[in-house]
């Protein structure tokens, strides 16, 4: 049914269950499991990280440091993905490159606040992605 997933994550609690749940489907369905960690450029702007030294840098260290932890949880192959820009377009974009047949994200963020039921970034995700996703 499955054979390339893509989980999208920003270590929040929500985006973790996302990665449980994506990884068991990728067990289950012997599919491929990617990845992504989006440095949202868009909640700073570009023209202030780069003006501000370094700071994409160690956003970008975050991001990968995620990553490892998603590796480290799983004992499916794992393909993992550091991209910069807004969020859901970097997800989708990433998951139409590599033909995703479903994405898995957290149904709110880092940047939600607690009484929401979907973050903004799943939304926009759920909201235009071509494809099947599943939030967590």
């Amino acid at each position: 049914m499955y054979d390339t997933i893509l989980v999208a994550t920003d270590g929040s609690d929500a985006a973790n269950r996302a990665i449980d749940h994506a990884t068991d489907l990728a067990s289950s369905f012997d599919a491929d499991l990617h990845a992504i960690y989006v440095v949202d450029t868009t909640r700073y702007g570009r023209s202030v990280l780069s003006e501000a030294g370094g700071v994409l840098e160690e956003l970008e260290g975050r991001g990968a440091e995620v990553l490892e932890d998603v590796a480290a949880r799983t004992d499916v192959d794992l393909t993992a993905e550091i991209r910069s820009g807004r969020p859901d377009e970097e997800i989708d974009s990433y998951a139409s490159a590599i033909e995703a047949d479903l994405v898995v994200l957290g149904n709110r963020g880092l940047g939600s606040g607690p009484d929401e039921q979907l973050g903004s970034v799943a939304e926009r995700v759920v909201r235009t992605a071509g494809r099947p996703v599943i939030t967590a």
